[in-house]
Order: C-alpha cells, then structure tokens, then sequence
C-alpha cells in the first residue's frame, strides 16, 4: 500500500500519531508526511532495520530518526543490497519448487518496492500454491522450507548505534513474536540493552494479553521503555490493524516520555502535550 494511502487509512481509523516504520528504506517518509500535514495528525519518521544477533534475525525499529543523516543511509543501502541479493535467491529457489517466473511476477507485485518474503507469500497464493500468507510461510519461506534463504544482516550493536548517530531512538520489535524460547528471549533482550537500546515494542497488533504481560515485565526488568505499534502491512492480516491496538500498560515507561529526542525530527511538541498515542 503507498505511504499515502497508509497514512489515510490511518486518519479514517481515529489515528493521531504514526510511525512509519518500512524494512530498511526510508523512501517513503517524503510522501507520508505530505498526506500527515494535510490531515493534521503527527507522523514519527522511521524504519525498520533487518539485524542478525546469534544466528537469528531481528527488527529494530529506529523511532524519530533524521533521514538526513548520510552514515544512516549509507547503511540502509547496503542491507537493502543484502535484501535484493536474497531476493534473488529465493526466486531460484522457488522457481525449482514450483513458481514458474518466480521474480517477473514478484516483481510486478512488488512495484518498484524492495522485495521481501512477504510479496512471494502473496504471489504463492495468487499462483494457487498455497490458501493463504501463513500457509506460504510454513511450507515455502520459513527457515528450512525450499524457498529460504540464509542471509548475515547487520550487527545488533551497529544498527543501535547507527539509529542513534541519526537522532532516533533504538526499538526492539516484537519481541515476543519470534517465539523463542525463554531463555534465548532472555538473552536477546538483555544483549539489547546493554547495546544502549532504549525500548521494546510491549503491544503489537497480534499481541496476545499473556504476552502484553510477559513483554512488560521483560521491559521493567531490563530498564526499557515500552512502545506499541501496530505493525500494519497489509489488509489481508485482519489482527494488524491501524487504530485497533490495545493501550501500553501501566508499570512501564511510556517511549513517549522520551519525546524530547524525537521533537528533533520535527514533530509538533503540541501532539505530544496533548497526550496524543
């Protein structure tokens, strides 16, 4: 879905703050902030950066990030290199397994945005090979099915620091998603702070209460902040929807009380008085 037509969405779901929050681009912050000043909701420049910690993948988002900031983009392109090359692979891959054409039709699907497992998720169920998103992903994308691809992303330590060289500050995303076991969550997170990050997202859109409560916990103890997001791709994930998200419980520290780092990018000081969310 473009920039605009998310943050539109957004507007029509009560929405008065939104971070938006692509993988490894920032693209398409121009175009998103020209349809947030039109309808006067306040937007949180942001991205989503692909790290690789103890063999395993992870998001960190970057929340009020200056754009501008050449050592930033310097290392987005490369991840987005990384992406392109997996990409690539992948449409091999899968071609062996049965999607003919597999990266003229993700491509086309993709239109001119970065290519990632989720496009040939969809393409996999457009093509009748698999009934729905999660089923492409359990039987071709995930680690160990035919269409995956091993890939070193960036280091957990850089990517903190290269959030906040930019002015941002450095979000674990979903945490409690991975579903990991506890002892390697443990280990994540504390990795995580000690590498100077400064919250995890508490509350996404596919949250469950127990794992509100287990990510809150995890936050005090670690001496995070908490966020929470909705992580929107797309309107065919019904549980990830723009302005339906449960709040951030209380016995966590609000990202928002670190407003003051984010004013920085340009963001009205008047949404945040407001106490908008």
């Amino acid at each position: 879905m473009p920039p605009a037509e998310v943050v539109a969405r957004a507007v029509a779901h009560g929405v008065r703050m939104l971070a938006l929050t692509d993988h490894d681009t920032t693209a398409g912050l121009a175009q998103a902030r020209q349809m947030a000043r039109l309808h006067g909701i306040a937007l949180i420049p942001g991205v989503e950066i692909s790290v690789t910690w103890a063999g395993r993948t992870l998001h960190i988002l970057g929340l009020g990030i200056d754009v501008r900031n050449a050592l930033l983009q310097r290392g987005l392109a490369e991840i987005r290199s990384t992406r392109q090359w997996r990409a690539r692979q992948m449409s091999r891959l899968l071609e062996r397994a049965g999607l003919a054409n597999a990266w003229e039709g993700v491509r086309t699907l993709a239109q001119g945005d970065l290519v990632g497992r989720a496009h040939y998720a969809r393409l996999l169920v457009e093509r009748g090979l698999a009934k729905d998103p999660g089923a492409a992903f359990r039987r071709y994308l995930g680690r160990g099915r035919p269409g995956y691809v091993e890939v070193e992303w960036a280091k957990l330590g850089e990517t903190v620091d290269l959030i906040h060289h930019a002015q941002g500050l450095a979000v674990l995303a979903h945490p409690l998603q991975y579903r990991y076991p506890r002892a390697f969550l443990r280990r994540m997170l504390a990795a995580f702070a000690a590498a100077g990050g400064d919250a995890i997202e508490v509350v996404t859109g596919g949250s469950t209460a127990e794992q509100i409560a287990a990510a809150t916990a995890y936050a005090r103890r670690m001496d995070l902040a908490g966020s929470l997001g909705s992580d929107f791709h797309t309107l065919e994930q019904p549980w990830n929807q723009l302005g339906g998200i449960r709040p951030l419980p209380q016995g966590v520290v609000p990202i928002w009380e670190r407003w003051p780092r984010l004013l920085r990018s340009g963001v009205a000081a008047k949404s945040y008085s407001e106490g908008n969310d």
